[in-house]
């Protein structure tokens, strides 16, 4: 999985660091949304996934890793 973030179309609406705190978090200075980990370890995927699904704005995007 890889996870990015389009930070023009952000709202800062914080659903994904709420849903996903140790994939998704807001910047100190603008509160825009910051990935933390772009390809989550397994047991935080369901969650991420799921914070993309819930971002009301569409600045989060999910694509499967191809190794």
């Amino acid at each position: 999985m890889r996870i990015t973030a389009d930070t023009s179309v952000c709202v800062s609406a914080g659903m994904c660091a709420l849903t996903a705190p140790g994939v998704f978090d807001h910047g100190d200075d603008d509160g825009l949304v910051a990935v933390l980990l772009p390809d989550p370890p397994e047991e935080q995927r369901e969650a991420a996934a799921e914070a993309v699904r819930l971002c009301p704005s569409g600045a989060l995007d999910i694509r499967p890793r191809f190794r």
